[in-house]
């Protein structure tokens, strides 16, 4: 072997490593910048709505995901009590009957999927990651205590669901 051609094989592979990864990461940097505008305009939307802005008051809500509800749920009073919010996203157990047998199964994923996982999100950062203790959050700890860490999740998801409409209905803030 010769002794430069490990050279001239360093650089060729150098070149075109940069003819890879340049463009790559030109992309990536237009990908950041157009991010950072669409997410200013989302704040500037919610800056200016009065119901996002109380919905965002609950722990764990912020700009995306009240944005998201207002949007799914569109018109509040459709729903006849808050509990059926829940329901309608899909958060509520299913039941499966046979006979004289009654299993609750997992939740129902009917509805709208981004705002479900939304709500997930927030319900899962406020059981773990926030250090701030509301009443929400104990009586989520008490659920996780009783049944799991994950069905905790789910269930404060749904209870954040109904908050949400009801904040929304009563023009009030979160207490």
């Amino acid at each position: 072997m010769h002794p430069g051609s490990s050279r001239a094989h360093a650089s060729s592979s150098t070149a075109c490593r940069a003819e890879i990864i340049d463009p790559l990461l030109e992309a990536r940097r237009k990908l950041r910048e157009l991010f950072a505008v669409l997410h200013r305009k989302l704040l500037a939307i919610v800056r200016d709505d009065t119901v996002c802005r109380r919905l965002m008051t609950v722990p764990g809500i912020g700009p995306v995901v009240s944005m998201a509800f207002t949007a799914t749920i569109d018109v509040p009073a459709r729903f006849k009590r808050s509990k059926a919010v829940g329901a309608a996203l899909g958060l509520t157990p299913i039941l499966n009957q046979s006979g004289e047998s009654k299993r609750l199964g997992r939740v129902s994923l009917c509805g709208d999927g981004m705002t479900r996982t939304l709500l997930y999100e927030a319900a899962q950062v406020m059981l773990t990651r926030t250090t701030k203790w509301s009443w929400l959050k104990a009586w989520a700890m008490k659920v996780a205590a009783r049944r799991g860490i994950q069905k905790a999740i789910v269930a404060l998801a749904r209870r954040l669901a109904v908050i949400l409409h009801r904040i929304w209905v009563s023009g009030t803030d979160f207490r």
